[in-house]
């Protein structure tokens, strides 16, 4: 029995709580894509597309406790480096044009 399993409150689990926590985080981040396509700076937008990518790590964490599923965890690993990554990219290409972050 794992820690998903457990019984929580008037039947539901703590798998089913973590559930709706990572679909409270995906209708969050349809707020954040809103900011990242019709935001009025660059800035916005690179710090939309930077919350929307630390979000998604969430959701994945979450969904990996909630299914008790240990691949989501390595694949939340890779996509957070790859975040940082692009965050370290668009910031470089930005200053460049001659933007200032």
């Amino acid at each position: 029995m794992s820690l998903a399993d457990a019984t929580l409150v008037a039947g539901y689990t703590l798998g089913d709580f973590l559930l709706v926590a990572a679909a409270g985080f995906a209708v969050l981040a349809v707020g954040m894509l809103y900011r990242a396509v019709v935001g009025p700076t660059m800035q916005d937008r690179v710090l939309a597309v930077n919350v929307l990518g630390t979000n998604t790590v969430v959701i994945l964490a979450i969904l990996g406790a909630a299914l008790d599923e240990p691949t989501f965890f390595d694949i939340a690993l890779v996509y957070a480096l790859l975040n940082f990554l692009m965050a370290i990219a668009i910031s470089k290409f930005t200053v460049e044009r001659g933007g200032v972050l």
